[in-house]
């Protein structure tokens, strides 16, 4: 009976900490819709990042040529392929060494997530190669073999909200 029991127990912990992931995503979501331009919607990804998640920070990093919003990291063609592979999505794992898309905290974060995503952001031009970096303080906080299925999804909110605001050359 206290096998049941235990069980139970472990699934509603389950449940519940399942529920309250959702709830603070529901809440990231209605904020990043709430963002003005370009440079708020960074702002408000990176507080996001540290207040509801516990992370050190979350950035976005866009590839030039081409116009690079304000709070926005600048890439180098060609530095989201070098950094996921040519066909890569996702990368979690240890912080790259010189990877300076956290600012800061730069310091403070020990693992990354980092998502690739191509927002149209130019008017008739081609999506643009981009990245939506989350930082941990921990070691293991992503890992190779862990799921990013949340990151994932906040990138993708992420990637649609930008693309509401054109940006120029």
């Amino acid at each position: 009976m206290t096998d049941m029991t235990d069980t139970v127990g472990v699934a509603g912990d389950r449940i519940r900490s399942i529920i309250e992931r959702v709830e603070r995503l529901e809440e990231e979501i209605k904020d990043l819709m709430e963002a003005k331009n370009h440079s708020d919607l960074a702002r408000r990804l990176d507080a996001a990042a540290q207040g509801r998640f516990g992370l050190a920070g979350a950035a976005i990093a866009l590839e030039k040529p081409g116009g690079v919003p304000f709070g926005w990291r600048a890439l180098e063609e060609g530095d989201v392929d070098n950094l996921l592979g040519e066909h890569g999505l996702t990368w979690l794992g240890p912080m790259i060494s010189g990877l300076n898309f956290f600012g800061a905290a730069e310091d403070q974060v020990k693992s990354v997530a980092l998502i690739r995503m191509a927002p149209h952001l130019t008017p008739g031009g081609p999506p643009r190669p981009c990245i939506c970096a989350f930082g941990s303080p921990e070691p293991e906080g992503f890992t190779p073999n862990m799921g990013c299925e949340l990151a994932a999804f906040l990138a993708r909110v992420t990637e649609r909200m930008a693309e509401r605001w054109p940006v120029l050359n």
